[in-house]
């Protein structure tokens, strides 16, 4: 099954069509420039149509300033002449810091995501983390305006609170400026606090879709770590020491649902995900083509109900 035969889960979310969103944090990263090409080559071949990205990917690298997986993605569009197909999501405001999300900065660093993406307009922008600082009804404003230029279509917060998002619309509606309508907080088998209840209900309420990001918690779902010797011999034993403890209580009812499906760990905790109240579609990764079979199994698996409740009681 491609990507563009499958359904959204959550209908309200106006970038229809787009069941699954390919992370962008490891291009540019982990995934040189020409493995990234093949990545995205790959995932476009496939009926992929959405990417993830932000600003900030991949500072965290000693070398890098970030803004270096928006300039391949940039590259990569350009040279494929696919820009119109493709909908681009990019984030500002990666740490949160006093004044990222003030209109002025906002404005300023969508036009330095732009240049790098070598397009006039992202489909997608997202406050990357709240900024306690700003007053909400100038982020809101500032977000809004870039609506009204026509240089973003839709608006996004990543890694807000249930109030915080809440009190952000509010401001967006006090202003007569377009609502925050994509949610992007952390949620996977192994944590699930951060789209807990009070996330879920606002969500269905109010038409918000939920792209969660680490779907396979940096790849601990995918099965393949049981050990530390593992982390070690795979060299991801930073990001995925922390889902490890509590993610091998979960592997057991994943390797049950495996031996009675034939779908890998990965597939299986994706289409988990894809049942999720408000959630339209996962976001992973992938540092070479072949890891994207994991998306792809995902959207064509049908788990039953047993499976289903049986994966959420994992871990609790």
């Amino acid at each position: 099954m491609t990507v563009g035969q499958a359904q959204v889960s959550a209908s309200h979310w106006s970038i229809a069509g787009i069941p699954l969103v390919l992370g962008g944090n490891v291009l540019g990263w982990t995934a040189d420039e020409h493995a990234s090409f093949a990545v995205l080559d790959r995932f476009y071949e496939a009926g992929g149509r959405m990417v993830d990205t932000a600003q900030g990917y991949s500072v965290w690298v000693p070398g890098h300033e970030g803004g270096e997986s928006e300039l391949v993605i940039g590259k990569w569009l350009k040279s494929r002449g696919v820009r119109a197909e493709m909908r681009i999501a990019t984030k500002t405001g990666m740490n949160g810091a006093a004044g990222d999300l003030s209109a002025r900065k906002v404005a300023e660093e969508l036009h330095k995501s732009l240049e790098r993406l070598k397009t006039d307009y992202v489909d997608l922008y997202y406050a990357h983390r709240d900024d306690a600082a700003t007053p909400l009804a100038e982020a809101a404003e500032g977000f809004g305006t870039l609506v009204q230029q026509g240089l973003v279509r839709e608006l996004g917060a990543s890694n807000y609170t249930a109030e915080r998002l809440t009190a952000l619309n509010a401001a967006s509606h006090s202003n007569g400026t377009a609502r925050f309508t994509i949610l992007q907080n952390e949620y996977n088998l192994v944590e699930r606090a951060a789209y807990g209840p009070d996330l879920q209900a606002l969500c269905a309420g109010q038409g918000i879709a939920m792209l969660p990001w680490f779907g396979l918690a940096a790849g601990f779902l995918t099965g393949k770590y049981r050990t530390r010797e593992d982390l070690a011999r795979h060299n991801r034993g930073s990001s995925i020491e922390r889902f490890f403890d509590k993610g091998l209580t979960v592997l057991p009812a994943l390797d049950a649902v495996a031996a009675e499906t034939g779908a890998s760990h990965g597939a299986i905790a994706l289409a988990w995900l894809l049942k999720q109240p408000g959630v339209a579609a996962p976001i992973a990764s992938a540092r070479e083509p072949a890891q994207l079979d994991i998306q792809f199994e995902a959207l064509g698996l049908e788990l039953s109900q047993d499976q289903l409740d049986r994966l959420a009681a994992a871990g609790l």
